[in-house]
């Protein structure tokens, strides 16, 4: 007989630190679950069953929420593998601005720019049509220009869409980068 082994990546005595610096993919998930601590320091040491149960969810509801993190964890390591994803929110809000603006056929550029206390921050502004040096990527329905000359620091990124306590907003989740600040804003 043939056993079928799983590999766990999130566990329910895993604490919600952990959880956040190895797997920042599942913040928005672990916030739709109504653990909003993410980020803040009251219950940041909590494990992920303390911080559900917590929010009143019972056992059976615990091992749910944790077989659906791992679900997230497994979709942004199999995305990881590509050039530059993203998410269904990011797109949603991408599009949604992009409508507001009377832009919907534009794309959105990023740029990797000198600055912040790290030393590089990323620079988001909508732009009508890539430059002879971007590579574009097409996905969700939205457009991306990148710089040729930025292609292989993006190797692998994500682009996601976030809506917290400490405010909202675009952030690339990119596995190149070194360290980054501590609010976050630049990297290395």
């Amino acid at each position: 007989m043939e056993q079928k082994v799983e590999h766990v990546k999130i566990t329910k005595d895993m604490t919600i630190a952990a959880v956040v610096a190895k797997y920042p993919s599942c913040i928005e998930t672990l916030m739709g679950f109504g653990v909003h601590c993410v980020g803040c320091h009251a219950s940041y040491d909590e494990t992920i069953e303390q911080g559900f149960m917590g929010h009143g969810m019972t056992e059976e509801e615990v091992d749910q929420a944790v077989a659906k993190l791992n679900g997230v964890v497994e979709e942004s390591l199999s995305t990881s593998k590509e050039f530059f994803t993203v998410t269904e929110k990011a797109a949603s809000k991408l599009k949604e601005l992009m409508k507001a603006h009377n832009k919907e056929d534009y794309g959105l550029r990023i740029d990797v720019i000198p600055g912040g206390c790290s030393g590089f921050s990323y620079d988001f502004d909508f732009q009508k049509q890539a430059m002879p040096d971007d590579v574009v990527v097409e996905e969700k329905g939205v457009k991306l220009f990148i710089n040729k000359e930025h292609e292989d620091f993006f190797k692998g990124s994500v682009l996601e869409y976030v809506d917290s306590f400490q405010g909202a907003g675009f952030r690339i989740k990119n596995n190149n980068v070194k360290s980054t600040c501590g609010c976050g804003t630049s990297f290395n």
